[in-house]
Order: structure tokens, then C-alpha cells, then sequence
């Protein structure tokens, strides 16, 4: 966008906000490849018969790719040149909801069932190497998300973005990347986290980083430095609040969001935990009914060996089963089971 077309943008309305789209080809790019490669794999699994969760597919279309398109073509890239909290949702928006759309649409689970064994082989080395492994790392992961967003507003790092389209480019899928480290290994891949990071202590990592996510928001409303000061005042505007206020309505919506994010992701946390612990019980119960179908040798009846004149002999001990003499946790589900039955 020129400099005069900036300069002449009408005063941001509720039915412009909703009107206004500026096409971005690398943005568009980004996201059909994404979407073709999401699809290609849908294909492919249904082409074998197998089934994939539609709410799986929504949410990565919708929420993930939706969310890229809205922050790189809608009004908030339009207005972000002239205003400071359209920039600012637009960044929470690719570091925040994107990620979390993407993950709830668990591509690598897609594409670990989807590929061919080698391709899966390989795919799945990446994903448990030292580098996938150190940057997914909890403490770690957290920690770029934080100083991503901290470097962008208050480096020259962001007035540079808003005037080379390059940058921008580059700024956008930084933010993006960021954080996918954190939300992928949290609602989808095991393997890329330490083996103490449980889904109870998945739950807890996840509510610290909401506390977290709103430390930029914070740090922006509150501060007393214009961020991208020279470019915005050069820049002016005969409409809408002052710099100083656009600064804080674009902090306030940043801290809104990160909030708001926060419990749908927490919620999702918990429905993997509830998946994973009915998995669990339902490998269990179809362990102990393998081991009650295989009654052991010794407690079946052995035919008595014919004698001419039988003695009078003690009554034979009668052998119990395994279940009933032992303890622990098995051997009672056992002993409930033969109970009903």
C-alpha cells in the first residue's frame, strides 16, 4: 500500500471494518499449501477406508487457516498502517488463535497416518530430535513466545515491518511459528515433551502461560514510549484517537485476547486428558478379558488315574486361581468381573 493510499484511508467504521480486505499473495500462498496438504491427507485416508473427526478438519480450516486469512487480508491489515491496535490484534490473533486452531486440527497425527512407513519414519525423527525437542521444551517454548512479542514492540523491529512488506512477511511467520512450538506438543505429540510433562502438568503449563501471554499486552498499554512513534506520526490521521490512546486500546486488546485464549486452550488440555484415560481403561478391560478367556492349566480339573483297590485318601487341595490369592489393582477387576459373571 502507497503512502498517499495510506494517508487517504476513511475513518475505520464497524461496516468498514467488515468491508475492507487487502489481498496478501504470500499470506494466500501460505495457507492454500497448508489446506492442500491438510486435504491430500483427508484423501488419502479416506481412500483406505479410514476415519478422520470432521470437529478435526473444522477446526483447522476455520480456526487455524481462517484466522491466518483474517489477520493478513481483513481490515486489521488494512488499518494497520494508520492504526496501532488493528496491528496489534492482528499479531495476537497469528501468535495466539492461528496456533491453536492448527493444533486442535492435529496435522501430524494426520500426516504420521496418512504417509508412507519411510516417510512416517522420518517424520517422526524430526519431531524426536535434540532441536524439535529443545525448542518445544516447556520453559523454553514459553519463553520465545514472550520475547518474540517483546522484541517486535520495542525493536525497531516492528516500524520496519510496517513499511517493507519483506519484513512484515517475516515478522508474520515468526509470531506464527512461535507459537505453534508451544501449542502443538501440548494437545498432540507426546513424544516432543519430557516424559514428566504429564496432562496434569500440561494443565498447569498451560494456565502459567496464560499468565505469561498477557505480559506484552501489559507492557504495552502501560508504557510511556510510542510504539512505531515516528512511523504513526508521519502518518497522521484527521480521525480516531490519539496515539497515545491507540497505543492503550491496542495493549487493553492485546491482554483481552491472550485471556480469552487461554481457557479454550485449557479446555482442550483436559478433553485430550479425558481421551488419553479412556483409552487407557478400555486397553485395560481388554487385557483382563484375554487373561479371563485363558483359565490357568492348574486350575482346571486333572481326570483321576484308575486303581484296583482304592484307598481311602485324603481330600485333594483344591487350587485357586491367581486372581484370588494375589492383590493389586488387576486381580480386583478380575475377581468384580467373575463376580458378575
Amino acid at each position: 500500500m502507497s503512502t498517499l493510499a495510506v494517508e487517504s484511508l476513511p475513518e475505520l467504521t464497524v461496516s468498514r471494518f467488515l468491508s475492507s480486505w487487502e489481498l496478501d499473495p504470500a499470506a494466500l500462498a501460505f495457507v492454500v499449501l497448508l489446506g492442500a496438504l491438510y486435504a491430500a491427507a483427508l484423501v488419502r485416508l479416506r481412500g483406505r477406508g479410514e476415519h478422520w473427526p470432521p470437529a478435526r478438519t473444522l477446526a483447522f480450516a476455520a480456526m487455524g487457516l481462517g484466522m491466518i486469512v483474517f489477520a493478513t487480508m481483513s481490515a486489521l491489515m488494512v488499518y494497520s498502517r494508520v492504526l496501532f491496535w488493528p496491528a496489534a490484534v492482528q499479531n495476537i490473533v497469528l501468535d495466539l488463535i492461528a496456533p491453536l486452531g492448527l493444533a486442535l486440527g492435529d496435522p501430524l497425527a494426520l500426516a504420521g497416518r496418512a504417509l508412507s512407513d519411510p516417510a512416517r519414519r522420518r517424520l517422526d525423527a524430526v519431531m524426536a530430535s535434540k532441536v524439535v525437542r529443545l525448542l518445544t521444551f516447556p520453559f523454553v517454548s514459553t519463553v520465545l513466545v514472550l520475547a518474540s512479542e517483546l522484541s517486535i514492540y520495542f525493536t525497531p523491529y516492528f516500524q520496519t515491518a510496517l513499511r517493507d512488506d519483506g519484513v512484515r512477511q517475516l515478522m508474520h511467520l515468526q509470531l506464527l511459528l512461535t507459537g505453534c512450538l508451544f501449542v502443538l506438543p501440548m494437545l498432540t505429540r507426546q513424544e516432543m515433551l519430557p516424559r514428566w510433562c504429564t496432562h496434569p502438568v500440561r494443565a498447569v503449563l498451560v494456565f502459567l502461560d496464560g499468565l505469561f501471554d498477557s505480559i506484552p499486552g501489559i507492557v504495552v498499554m502501560l508504557s510511556g514510549t510510542l510504539v512505531a512513534g515516528h512511523w504513526y506520526a508521519t502518518h497522521p490521521r484527521d480521525w480516531g484517537p490519539t496515539l497515545q490512546r491507540d497505543q492503550q486500546i491496542g495493549g487493553g486488546l492485546m491482554l483481552t485476547i491472550a485471556e480469552l485464549v487461554g481457557l479454550p486452550f485449557l479446555i482442550a488440555v483436559f478433553a485430550e486428558w479425558w481421551r488419553a484415560e479412556r483409552a487407557k481403561t478400555a486397553e485395560l478391560d481388554a487385557r483382563l478379558d484375554r487373561e479371563l478367556v485363558t483359565v490357568p492349566a492348574a486350575a482346571a480339573p486333572t481326570p483321576a488315574t484308575p486303581v484296583a483297590d482304592p484307598a481311602p485318601a485324603a481330600a485333594p487341595e483344591m487350587v485357586r486361581p491367581w486372581w484370588e490369592t494375589e492383590g493389586g489393582e488387576v486381580a480386583e477387576r478380575v475377581r468384580r468381573n467373575t463376580g458378575r459373571r
